[in-house]
């Protein structure tokens, strides 16, 4: 029997559970999205991210915002999307190297990337190309290990950050090459390409969308890319393959992540919408330009190949020996 004294306290309780009930049965999404990039803008999975966002704002019918959160290598922005509530409303475009080679570049990580995120979809791979500034007379691979090896400690290299994929990969072709060059991070790509058109470094490897249109301006010079094979945006740049290390293979990517146990039909829903900017002529016309190749495919897809990735860049960031505390 319900007396007097305990229905008031039964109607407050049917009161705050009203709008659980309410929130439970909302359709997604309801309110805008916050995709998290862990870079600076201009850089280029900020540049991608809000390619892709702009598509999915039409497609959700809710904003999509791009929120940069540069800092500790990107590693900020994998906390905050780690710590975030699981429901679709905290997303986040990361890159190969957030999510491939921090794990085993850092040895106190504080997220997994497989524990810590659920795959959304893989967007693109991307070769990168290493340059040179042209205050220097180098253009090929062989002119400019011979460059180094003259010059032994007393060159540099520039990149968008420590642990960044160019800066690894670079690590990578020092060890296969033999070559001795000072290491000089930047907070970002655009800084980095500022110094390195200004002579202040002599080298660098980049992504595609950061370097090809500095490379068709000439502003720097192409010396390579880290395909396999050549791309056929730039057939005329070699790849560091056929210029004397047949095994070498260093390419970026970038994919959706969101925080770890969001629900599959979200997590399918963003998928689907993923895979529908990506199928946008003007979105593929855009990733075209810079030499960047459009993947799309399921969220179990993306995990495999995250699994793999991560395996790869292992086993690349343990021969270069670099190591971040």
């Amino acid at each position: 029997m319900i007396t007097r004294r305990l229905l008031p306290g039964l109607l407050a309780g049917a009161a705050l559970a009203v709008p659980r009930i309410l929130r439970a049965q909302e359709v997604f999404p309801s309110r805008p999205i916050r995709m998290v990039v862990g870079f600076p803008a201009g850089q280029a999975t900020d540049i991608g991210a809000r390619v892709i966002a702009a598509k999915m704002t039409a497609g959700l019918g809710v904003p999509v915002v791009v929120d940069n959160r540069p800092g500790a290598t990107g590693i900020m922005a994998h906390d905050i999307v780690k710590a975030a509530a699981p429901d679709g409303y905290t997303l986040q475009m990361a890159s190969s190297g957030t999510l491939a080679i921090n794990p085993t570049l850092f040895r106190n990580l504080s997220y997994d990337p497989l524990r810590d995120h659920t795959a959304i979809a893989l967007v693109n791979t991307s070769p990168m190309f290493l340059v040179a500034t042209n205050e220097i007379p180098v253009r090929t691979l062989t002119e400019m290990i011979a460059y180094v090896r003259a010059r032994p400690g007393q060159v540099s290299y520039g990149s968008g950050g420590s642990g960044t994929t160019a800066h690894i990969g670079m690590e990578m072709l020092k060890q296969a090459a033999n070559i001795d060059m000072l290491h000089v991070p930047y907070r970002g790509s655009p800084p980095m390409v500022t110094d390195l058109i200004a002579g202040r470094v002599q080298f660098a490897f980049d992504s595609s969308s950061s370097m090809l249109p500095h490379i068709v301006a000439g502003r720097v010079r192409a010396i390579a890319s880290s395909s396999q094979q050549r791309s056929d945006r730039a057939p005329d740049i070699p790849t560091v393959a056929e210029s004397g290390f047949p095994e070498f293979l260093a390419l970026t990517w970038a994919g959706l992540v969101g925080p770890a146990n969001m629900p599959p039909e979200i997590v399918q829903r963003l998928n689907a919408e993923v895979n529908r900017a990506m199928a946008q002529p003007d979105v593929i016309a855009h990733y075209t330009s810079l030499a960047s190749t459009l993947v799309g495919g399921t969220p179990a897809e993306f995990r495999t190949f995250l699994e793999s990735e991560i395996h790869r860049w292992a086993g690349a960031v343990r021969a270069s020996g670099a190591q971040v505390d």
